[in-house]
């Protein structure tokens, strides 16, 4: 696995605590050491970790869910994240 930027993946089918369990169960079994942050309301999975969009995608599909698309996180001058990505600015 090679060192990835973090992604951010919208994902359809989570609705609840157990569905957030499964999704960074599957995520985790690729790389242990990767963050994945869930929001239900957005329908999103955030993955922070050395993993790439291919395997990411593959291990949530896998376990049931459908990643519809990914969302562009802004970025400042340095490359680091500077926002959620929401803003047009």
């Amino acid at each position: 696995l090679s060192e990835e930027a973090p992604m951010k993946l919208v994902v359809e089918g989570m609705t609840c605590g157990h569905c957030v369990k499964v999704v960074t169960g599957a995520i985790q079994q690729l790389d242990g050491d990767a963050r994945v942050l869930v929001d239900l309301a957005g329908h999103t999975v955030q993955i922070d970790g050395r993993i790439s969009r291919e395997d990411a995608v593959q291990a949530i599909q896998d376990s049931g869910y459908t990643v519809t698309g990914a969302v562009e996180a802004a970025t400042g001058p340095d490359g680091s994240s500077t926002c959620c990505g929401g803003c047009s600015g």
